[in-house]
């Protein structure tokens, strides 16, 4: 194991895809997840939509190994850490106030340990990435999460993690963040302030959470969004931009936050993206990067309808059927 190596990071088998999920990924809280908005089982939802369509999941899935406490430090502060064993504090970052009135040891089973199996998930799919020329991690993309302060739902810094993990064992000297859920993603641009090795392309709707001024200052490419944008807007711009970013920056790596909050209707978002809309989003930022060789991660971050599930499951199908994600014959 190379120095700063993480036991989270394991080799696959050759008949794998790097397609990373595992079923306590889900939270269940006594049933008080569903006083959140959250589909708290979005994640088991798109593996069974997958399945429905006859996709080997069973057959080609990696499970992941839970973050321990060493691989959390990589970012976290002792503080923040800490200050997770306090049920009135993880209530505040769930949005779930009666969270707090629940005894620690049930609050870290129920829902923070399925986070930090997300977190886990994550840093592995960054690895695998790099092998194969993509991964997937049916979870994760924790974007309100810096160092020190959680937020949105967003309890570890998976993003920042995954990020850091591959810069400590060498296996990469930059990286570009391209960040397509509705809201900002302040999390990592505070843990990335100033790091000029990581290229932050952050489209969003400047009307809705977080509006952090401070955190803004970390993008290299800005776009911001008002409400009610339709397919047509999103696509120009999101196609104009990312071309951009990939002339101005060359990374060894895209973190690609798919979430999937610019749905039509999403309470949260509050944009107007068509189903198929985010089909061809994602198709088009793995189609970047494949033609670059650039290795692509990809993280399903945030999407608050139920029927997010489908549609998440329907662009890894169209991925595949574009020849844009599977087997290791992909491998850059």
């Amino acid at each position: 194991m190379e120095e700063g190596e993480s036991n989270l990071y394991f080799d696959i088998r050759d008949d794998q895809w790097p397609l990373i999920y595992d079923d306590r990924y889900n939270v269940s809280v006594m049933g008080l997840e569903r006083l959140h908005i959250f589909d708290a089982k979005k994640w088991r939802n798109i593996i069974q939509n997958l399945k429905e369509s006859g996709f080997p999941t069973d057959d080609i899935i990696v499970r992941p190994l839970e973050a321990q406490k060493s691989d959390l430090l990589l970012v976290h502060t002792k503080k923040y850490l800490k200050s997770l064993k306090w049920s009135t504090k993880v209530a505040v970052i769930t949005e779930v106030p009666v969270v707090a009135l629940l005894p620690n040891a049930i609050v870290q089973y129920s829902y923070l340990k399925p986070m930090r199996l997300q977190t886990g998930g994550s840093v592995l799919a960054g690895k695998l990435a790099l092998e194969r020329g993509w991964a997937i991690n049916v979870g994760g993309g924790f974007h309100h999460c810096s160092a020190d302060r959680g937020g949105g739902f967003c309890p570890y810094a998976d993003i920042t993690l995954l990020i850091q993990f591959l810069f400590t064992t060498g296996r990469i000297q930059n990286a570009m963040i391209v960040d397509l859920d509705a809201h900002q993603g302040n999390g990592y641009e505070h843990d990335f302030l100033g790091v000029s090795e990581v290229y932050i392309m952050d489209m969003y709707n400047r009307n809705i959470y977080p509006r952090d001024r401070v955190a803004k200052q970390a993008i290299r490419r800005k776009i911001e969004l008002g409400n009610k944008v339709e397919d047509l807007e999103y696509m120009l711009k999101l196609r104009t931009n990312l071309k951009a970013a990939l002339e101005e920056f060359t990374p060894d790596i895209v973190v690609y936050n798919a979430g999937t909050d610019v749905l039509d209707s999403d309470p949260l978002g509050l944009m107007r993206i068509s189903e198929i809309g985010i089909v061809k989003r994602d198709e088009f930022v793995f189609e970047m990067c494949v033609k670059r060789g650039i290795p692509v991660v990809m993280l399903t971050s945030g999407g608050y309808l139920r029927k997010t599930a489908k549609i998440i499951a329907d662009s890894i199908i169209n991925l595949r059927n574009k020849g844009l994600i599977g087997g290791k014959e992909l491998t850059f």
